[in-house]
């Protein structure tokens, strides 16, 4: 986007009503991501475990959904006889979400790390010789840019010792009908949340952003790749932001950049973790091939 372009951080969905929000958007019979990586992740209780030959750590990059995190926890539990756990989120809802897991499981030790992932990680690279099974799941991937993901993947490389796996899932390329549906649901519901950084801004940076003027708006740009959400002026106005002492003027059917979600091709997706470092072990795909959790070891070879 050019600099003239109005944009929001990504960061400001998910205060405690965004996120509850997103719960319900995952529920919906058009927003695919979420069952469809469960489906897959169902399947890895027998087809992960062969390639955890040794006592694992499991490191989950965000606190991420319970029913995903008990998916892999079972897994491990199958064939240990004690389980690490180091979720790793900027956030401190993980202590809420490690108490729930920690009733749930006898042998099961947790030390959440409150920081950013690359910290997170670079923690852990010189804290034992445990291997680390690290988890993205979800298609958070999709949110950075090209160039930033490819410094992101970098940057978990170097901080994996060898023996290390990392499992991340990434949504795929499909029709833009799919796409667009799953992004625009019928109940609204995305639309409550994208609305809402609006109202974080009003509470947290004084501003009189007024929801009524403005409208939610998807879509899917396939030359790019990548759903594209953003907030639709419904008139001419202009907002003050007073703790960050901005004025901001808008015109009629001008957008704000809230959010984009890249989508990949199989082949994107291996040329992507080659240039990377990575070595890619096996790609699970769902019966549509909607979305993919591509599991990685480190690449030696390649420095």
């Amino acid at each position: 986007m050019n600099q003239s372009s109005k944009f929001i951080n990504p960061k400001f969905f998910y205060d405690q009503k965004g996120s509850k929000l997103f719960e319900k958007i995952c529920d919906l019979p058009e927003y695919y991501p979420t069952r469809t990586e469960i489906s897959i992740l169902k399947r890895l209780k027998d087809e992960l475990p062969p390639y955890l030959n040794d006592s694992f750590r499991l490191v989950e990059l965000g606190s991420g959904s319970s029913v995903k995190t008990r998916l892999i926890l079972d897994v491990l539990n199958q064939i240990q006889e004690k389980i690490e756990y180091f979720p790793i989120d900027i956030s401190e809802i993980l202590t809420e979400s490690s108490s729930e897991l920690q009733q749930e499981y006898d042998d099961l030790f947790i030390t959440g790390i409150i920081d950013s992932y690359e910290g997170g990680l670079e923690f852990l690279k010189n804290y034992d010789d445990t291997k680390n099974l690290i988890v993205f799941l979800g298609s958070s991937f999709g949110n950075f840019t090209p160039v930033n993901g490819k410094e992101f993947l970098k940057k978990i490389n170097s901080t994996m010792k060898d023996g290390d796996l990392f499992l991340i899932g990434l949504d795929l390329v499909k029709s833009k009908t799919i796409l667009e549906d799953a992004y625009n649901d019928s109940q609204g519901v995305t639309a409550q949340f994208n609305l809402n950084v609006l109202s974080r801004l009003n509470d947290e940076l004084d501003s009189n952003f007024n929801l009524n003027n403005f409208s939610h708006y998807a879509l899917y740009n396939e030359h790019d790749q990548r759903i594209e959400m953003y907030l639709k002026s419904l008139e001419d106005q202009s907002v003050v932001i007073s703790k960050s002492n901005l004025s901001i003027m808008l015109k009629k059917n001008e957008l704000i950049h809230t959010e984009h979600s890249h989508k990949f091709k199989i082949s994107q997706i291996k040329d992507l973790m080659h240039d990377t470092g990575f070595k890619i072990e096996t790609i699970w795909l769902d019966e549509n091939s909607y979305f993919a959790l591509t599991l990685l070891s480190k690449n030696i070879k390649i420095k």
